[in-house]
């Protein structure tokens, strides 16, 4: 089993944005944990807040934290509705959608700045 792992800096907030905006559900968070394993069909992502060992500073004294360019992919079928809605929510959008040989993409941000790309194959 692949996990990606998301460092976000409020948990419930992030769980709250890929449970309404993308369709996720919860798999194990405990009330008040800065951690939280959420599922769509076969992706498992791990949200790790502030106060998890994953977030702890680096024997080099960097700290992780969210962002970058890395990210998860969630298939869509319909790439444009799904755009609307999450316009609709405020979403940040980092690109307006894009065409290419596979299929039409678009990132967005979680609430802690973290990209995800909305992916509608050809």
């Amino acid at each position: 089993m692949a996990v990606a792992r998301y460092f976000v800096h409020d948990v419930d907030e992030s769980i709250a944005f890929y449970q309404e905006a993308l369709g996720f559900t919860v798999r194990q968070h405990g009330k008040g944990s800065p951690f939280a394993w959420i599922e769509k069909g076969d992706q498992s992502l791990w949200v790790s807040g502030p106060g998890t060992s994953a977030q702890q500073p680096m024997t080099d004294g960097s700290v992780p934290e969210p962002g970058g360019w890395n990210r998860i992919v969630v298939e869509v079928e319909d790439i444009e509705a799904v755009v609307a809605d999450l316009r609709a929510r405020g979403t940040t959008f980092r690109n307006e959608p894009l065409s290419g040989v596979g299929g039409t993409q678009v990132l967005i941000e979680d609430p802690s700045g973290n990209p995800i790309e909305i992916f509608q194959p050809r």
